[in-house]
């Protein structure tokens, strides 16, 4: 029952991620022919949300009732099934989206679920579709899609190991299971870091795009370079300090305002972060560390800015981040009237290097454009030895064939 009721629930953020998906595709798009295709879609919707929050409420009260075998809950799984089952859901939502240049993840994990429902687990489609989703998704920011793929690609019977932040957030009858199935679950928890058997080298066994990828980052910055005509502005705001330990660096989580534009789109800055030694290499050196600044446009595209880090001069930014370092790993920390501007980590010259690349921890999501500013800034000794990760820089990645231009 446990099993069925977790699918449901994967399913149902899929199908409200849908119906988001789904509205925000007819405003944009303004086509007066496509008002009664969504009424009916979001109708069919509402009326699938209905049916699992009866589900969830026979759930709860069956709590301290022993179900029966091939229960209720087997027959609305069924009955969800079949009213997807002609495809016409399937269809129109796979039609609005092929407007769409590029799917989010959170779009395309829906889109997989849709397919679940529609085709079955067993269906090539519909797993292509979830390992995609899992192969778009970023880590830091979109943990509830690698969950909502990877929870449903196990429920399915498929070969997929569960990350254990997934298993924290899905697994509320946790205190209830047995000693053995705890172990089991530990041992297919993913986990991964930068030495040893977690090392860069194994990331690919559990994430297929950081092994087989072939526009992987970090890169080695080597001319010679093509000519960019791309500029780089930033409009960065100052607002309060958010920070995180996240155990595998430290990262200050921007408020929304801050944004950088290239050219003529527009991103917003999510949030920095901090490697060390620097994971991109300049003509085969690193600097000591570099700061990794992650925008997200409208569209969902990324766009990193890094700033190398060199040994010198105490950096006043920086020794505002370290005298407010979290307490606590995995628990953002917000010190009191703390204001922080993102821009005081920048050089003035905002010259750079760019190549198509990837994130550099997993999943390794690929389609990343890379910023990296020629003019490095200063960081003193003793602000280097203060950095709580010594080593936390995946090692540099295969052209493969990639240009690299050099702008500003």
């Amino acid at each position: 029952m446990k099993k069925y009721l977790r699918l449901i629930l994967e399913i149902l953020l899929g199908i409200c991620l849908v119906a988001t998906a789904t509205l925000a595709y007819w405003n944009f798009s303004s086509k007066k022919h496509l008002n009664e295709q969504v009424s009916e879609l979001n109708q069919q919707l509402d009326e699938m949300k209905e049916s699992m929050e009866k589900v969830s409420e026979e759930a709860e009260a069956a709590k301290d009732v022993k179900p029966e075998p091939e229960n209720v809950s087997i027959q609305e799984m069924e009955a969800l099934k079949s009213a997807f089952a002609n495809g016409i859901v399937l269809q129109d939502v796979e039609t609005l989206y092929k407007a769409q240049k590029a799917l989010s993840a959170e779009r395309q994990v829906g889109l997989a679920s849709l397919k679940l429902l529609t085709k079955g687990a067993q269906d090539a489609d519909t797993i292509t579709a979830y390992q995609k989703a899992l192969e778009m998704a970023e880590w830091s920011n979109r943990l509830q899609t690698v969950c909502a793929a990877q929870n449903a690609l196990a429920a399915a019977g498929q070969k997929v190991k569960v990350l254990s932040e997934c298993k924290k957030s899905t697994d509320k009858d946790a205190d209830a299971k047995d000693d053995s199935a705890k172990k089991d679950d530990k041992a297919h928890a993913v986990q991964w870091g930068y030495e040893g058997d977690k090392g860069p080298e194994h990331w690919g066994d559990a994430f297929p795009v950081c092994g087989k990828g072939k526009k992987q980052s970090p890169l080695n910055i080597i001319g010679p370079f093509e000519k960019s005509k791309e500029t780089l502005s930033v409009d960065y705001k100052e607002g309060p300090l958010k920070m995180l330990n996240n155990g595998h660096t430290i990262q200050v989580n921007i408020e929304p305002g801050s944004s950088l534009t290239i050219g003529k789109e527009s991103f917003e800055l999510l949030q920095f972060h901090f490697h060390r030694p620097s994971e991109e290499q300049v003509d085969g050196k690193n600097a000591s560390m570099v700061a990794h600044f992650v925008h997200k446009s409208k569209e969902g595209k990324l766009a990193v800015i890094g700033v190398m880090l060199n040994e010198g001069k105490d950096s006043a930014a920086v020794k505002t981040l370290w005298a407010n370092l979290p307490p606590k790993e995995g628990e953002e920390f917000l010190p009191a009237k703390v204001t922080f501007n993102p821009a005081s980590m920048l050089p003035k010259d905002m010259g750079f290097y760019n190549y198509e690349g990837s994130l550099t921890t997993p999943p390794c999501t690929e389609g990343v454009q890379f910023y990296i500013l020629k003019a490095p800034v200063d960081i003193s000794k003793q602000q280097l030895a203060k950095f709580p990760f010594k080593l936390n820089a995946r090692p540099v990645q295969a052209l493969n064939g990639r240009k690299i231009a050099a702008g500003g």
